[in-house]
C-alpha cells in the first residue's frame, strides 16, 4: 500500500513538473518574437527624434545673437528638453529657455543652467 501512494506521489509529481515546462517552453519560443521586436523599433525611433530635437534647440541656441552655446549642453526626451552647464551671463539662462521653447518639438523646458564668471575676468588688486 505504502509503495503504491509513493508511486502516485511521483506521477503527480512527474506530471507537474513536465507540465511546468511545457508550459514555459511555449511562453519563451512565441513571446520574445512577439514583444521584443516592436518596443525595440519604436525605442530605436524614440532615441533618433530625441537626438535630432536636441540638435535643433543647439542648433538655434548657436544661432542666437550674443549668446555662448560652449558650455551648454542639450537633453531632449519626448518632446521635454533639459539644459545644463554653465553660461558666463546671467541674462543668457533665461534666453535660453526662451530659444529652447521656441524650437517645433519642444513640449517643455527644464533650465538648470548656471552661472559661472570666468576667472581673471575681475577687478583687479593691487
Amino acid at each position: 500500500m505504502k509503495t503504491l501512494n509513493l508511486f502516485k506521489a511521483l506521477g503527480i509529481a512527474l506530471c507537474v513538473a513536465s507540465a511546468s515546462s511545457a508550459y514555459a517552453q511555449a511562453t519563451n519560443d512565441q513571446a520574445p518574437a512577439a514583444t521584443t521586436a516592436a518596443p525595440a523599433t519604436n525605442a530605436t525611433s524614440n532615441r533618433a527624434a530625441d537626438r535630432k530635437l536636441g540638435r535643433d534647440v543647439r542648433r538655434a541656441l548657436a544661432r542666437a545673437q550674443g549668446f555662448n552655446v560652449s558650455n551648454v549642453f542639450v537633453r531632449a526626451r519626448s518632446g521635454a528638453v533639459t539644459l545644463t552647464g554653465s553660461v558666463p551671463d546671467g541674462s543668457m539662462i533665461q534666453q535660453a529657455a526662451d530659444i529652447a521653447k521656441g524650437v517645433p518639438g519642444v513640449t517643455s523646458v527644464t533650465n538648470r543652467l548656471t552661472l559661472v564668471v570666468p576667472a581673471g575676468g575681475g577687478g583687479g588688486g593691487g
